[in-house]
């Protein structure tokens, strides 16, 4: 008889896949030292990180239904494979003094392991925790948002002692080597494997193991209204946040008047949150509902952006910034629980793919939305008041799902109290 796995080492192991692929958001320790080697221009070395989010939303799609078919294991391998390329050849491209073999390498085969590894444990973990998917996915995208706390310091140390293809040689090694280790421990529970005390069908007093609204396809789900909401609100929240994220700095110098070094230290405080609001809103969601966890998102953010602009006061500028960062983070912990909630776990791995598309849409339009504000208005604080309204907009939307879940729960009652009768 086969041994059941530790669940919660199979949540360590997405971590490490998380926390390895995740650096990519420390992408900035290469630019000035990019910029004064080559002289390349900085939206020359920017390209390499938009090209890197880019294609992570796109392999995420694409490579979704390789996840589903092939397992967590194989496709955490991929990941690896990937990305320790992209990492490695990033390192010849620096030697050679390449920027399109940087990009290749980079942004296109760099993207390519983000995208499969972002998706990779997840469904896995969403079947190893039915009694806790927020939890469970929670921790394992709030890897993704410490990396960059933790890849920060050792890249500005290795780049100051080894030079920027030593790093990236020695990066490439080192999350190879992680990833890999993690990949091999990954394994789907059996098919009718619960964890302890816990029970469908609710026996006695067992806790009950919530149960999904449908058990759909990638393909069936999106032919349903509740995948395009769903996709809309994570644009929507990427879309504004990742805007605050590129614009954080500058923002801060502007409106309260920040040197450039404390803005600096604020910035990487933030980072903090953005890891906290991942762990933290994943798991008050799997209490309130992952719903009421989205309409608080917009409600809160839609408020804060508002009144941002109109505050002077430092402190409390930085706390309303922080709020905004943990709705930021807990808007990505939480869509893969809500995804299982909504169409169930036959194939989350690839409609999370999917859904992920929507990172890739915002990665662009948001940062790039909020330069051009800045050129033509001299202000990042006037672009604030339109992600405001587009926070009401979200806010619709998740009451346009709430009534779609309602009716698809009245109608699933409907079928059970036939199935009874009959």
């Amino acid at each position: 008889m086969k041994k059941t796995k530790n669940r919660w080492l199979i949540a360590l192991s997405a971590v490490g896949i998380h926390i390895s692929i995740g650096s990519v958001y420390a992408w900035s320790n290469f630019t000035n030292p990019l910029i004064d080697e080559f002289g390349w221009s900085s939206s020359q070395v920017q390209l390499t990180f938009s090209l890197a989010i880019l294609f992570l939303g796109l392999s995420a799609a694409f490579m979704g239904h390789f996840v589903e078919k092939r397992g967590p294991r194989k496709s955490g391998i991929v990941a690896a494979v990937f990305f320790g390329i992209g990492v490695t050849g990033s390192g010849f491209a620096v030697q050679l003094g390449s920027l399109p073999l940087l990009y290749l390498f980079y942004g296109v085969f760099g993207g390519i392991g983000l995208g499969v590894g972002y998706i990779a444990p997840v469904s896995t973990l969403v079947k190893w925790f039915p009694d806790r998917r927020g939890l469970a996915t929670g921790l394992a995208i709030m890897g993704f948002g410490f990396a960059a706390a933790i890849a920060s310091p050792v890249m500005n140390s290795l780049i100051t002692s080894i030079g920027i293809a030593g790093t990236f040689f020695t990066l490439g090694i080192v999350y190879f080597t992680v990833m890999i280790l993690s990949s091999l421990y990954l394994e789907r529970p059996a098919a009718d494997w619960a964890p302890k005390g816990f029970n469908a069908e609710n026996p006695g007093k067992k806790k009950k193991v919530p149960q999904d609204l449908s058990q759909l396809t990638a393909n069936e789900a999106i032919k349903t209204k509740r995948f395009y909401f769903l996709w809309l609100m994570l644009f929507i929240n990427v879309t504004c946040g990742i805007a605050i994220l590129s614009a954080a700095k500058p923002l801060a110098e502007e409106s309260i008047g920040l040197s450039v070094e404390e803005a600096a230290i604020l910035v990487g405080a933030l980072g903090i949150f953005n890891g906290l609001g991942r762990i933290g809103w994943a798991s008050v969601s799997d209490f309130i509902g992952r719903t009421n966890t989205y309409t608080t998102f917009f409600v809160l953010q839609a408020a804060l952006f508002f009144m941002l602009p109109l505050t002077s006061e430092a402190i409390l500028f930085q706390i309303m910034l922080a709020v905004i960062y943990t709705c930021y983070g807990g808007g990505f912990a939480s869509i893969p629980a809500y995804i299982g909630d909504m169409f169930g776990t036959k194939q989350l791995g690839a409609i999370h793919g999917y859904i992920l598309t929507a990172w890739a849409a915002a990665g662009l339009a948001g940062p790039l939305f909020a330069a051009w504000i800045k050129d033509t208005t001299g202000s990042y604080a006037n672009s604030l008041n339109f992600f405001a309204a587009l926070f009401l907009v979200a806010l619709v939307i998740s009451f346009l799902t709430r009534m779609d879940i309602n009716k698809l729960k009245r109608e699933n009652s409907v079928k059970e109290a036939d199935k009874l009768a009959g």
